[in-house]
C-alpha cells in the first residue's frame, strides 16, 4: 500500500488526526470565464433565508434564473450567504462540474483558489488547455475575470507533503480518486477545506473551500486575456480600459 493510501486509511473516519491551520490570505484569487456575469440572484437577496423564495417568485417570469443561479438545494441553508460579491462564490456551489476535479468527485461544489494571482493563471491555463486540446479548439481569445476574496479560518494543510503523499498530489485529473476520496471523508466530517501546493506552479499555494461561509464577498480584479494558438497558450495579457486623455477630450 502507498503512503498515501495508508494515509487515507488512517483519517478515514478520524479527520481529527489531519494537521489543520489557520488559513489568513488578505487576498485569494480565482478566475473565470468574463462571459459569467458578477452579480446576480445572490447579490440581490439580503437575507440568506429568502434565498429559495426569491428564486421560486422569480423562476415564474425568468426562465434564465435556474441557468444563472444553478440548483441552490446543493448547499445547505445554513451554509447559504447572499448579498454584494457573493455570487460568484455560491456560483462555484451550485454549479457542479460533472466529470468532478481534485477534490470533488462532482457531486458537490468547491471554491477554488491560489494564493496569488500567478498561480490562479497557471492553475486555470493547465485546465483550459486540457479542453481546448480535446475540443481540437483553432486558435481563440479567452478572456477571464479575476475575484479576490479573504478568508481567515481553519483548513485542513497538507502543504509540504508533496512527497509523503504523491498520490494526492497526482498531475492527471484520470487520477484523482485518492484525493476525491480524502476530500468527501473531511468534508463530511465538517472540513472547511483543504489547502495545498499548487501542482502547477512551483512554490505556489492552493485551496479548495467546502463552504460558501469560509470566504469574505468578493472583489473584481482585473480581467485577463488567454491567447490560444491551436496548441497551447502563447500569451496571457491584462486587458485595460481605454480612458482618452484630456487632449482627445477637448477636440
Amino acid at each position: 500500500m502507498s503512503s498515501a493510501n495508508t494515509w487515507i486509511a488512517n483519517v478515514v473516519g478520524r479527520s481529527e488526526l489531519l494537521q489543520t491551520s489557520l488559513i489568513s490570505w488578505k487576498s485569494c484569487w480565482r478566475l473565470v470565464p468574463s462571459r459569467f456575469s458578477p452579480v446576480g440572484l445572490f447579490d440581490r437577496v439580503a437575507d440568506p433565508e429568502d434565498l429559495e423564495v426569491v428564486f421560486f417568485i422569480e423562476s415564474l417570469t425568468n426562465d434564465r434564473l435556474r441557468e444563472e443561479a444553478g440548483e441552490i438545494f446543493l448547499v445547505p441553508p445554513d451554509e447559504r450567504i447572499s448579498g454584494p460579491g457573493t455570487t460568484p462564490i455560491m456560483a462555484a456551489f451550485t454549479h457542479l462540474n460533472p466529470e468532478g476535479s481534485r477534490f470533488t468527485d462532482g457531486s458537490y461544489g468547491v471554491y477554488y483558489a491560489a494564493k496569488d494571482i500567478d498561480t490562479a493563471i497557471e492553475e486555470t491555463k493547465f485546465h483550459r488547455k486540457r479542453f481546448l486540446e480535446a475540443t481540437n479548439q483553432p486558435p481563440i481569445e479567452i478572456d477571464m475575470r479575476s475575484y479576490a476574496s479573504d478568508i481567515n479560518t481553519e483548513f485542513h494543510d497538507i502543504r509540504g507533503k508533496q512527497s509523503d503523499m504523491q498520490d494526492i498530489y497526482k498531475s492527471s485529473p484520470d487520477q484523482y480518486s485518492y484525493p476525491q476520496t480524502l476530500a468527501r471523508e473531511l468534508r463530511n466530517n465538517g472540513s472547511n477545506g483543504i489547502v495545498y501546493d499548487s501542482v502547477r506552479r512551483q512554490g505556489g499555494e492552493c485551496i479548495a473551500i467546502f463552504r460558501p461561509k469560509a470566504l469574505s464577498p468578493v472583489r473584481q480584479g482585473k480581467h485577463y486575456c488567454y491567447v490560444w494558438d491551436g496548441s497551447d497558450f502563447s500569451n496571457v495579457y491584462v486587458k485595460t480600459e481605454y480612458k482618452p486623455s484630456k487632449r482627445d477630450r477637448t477636440h
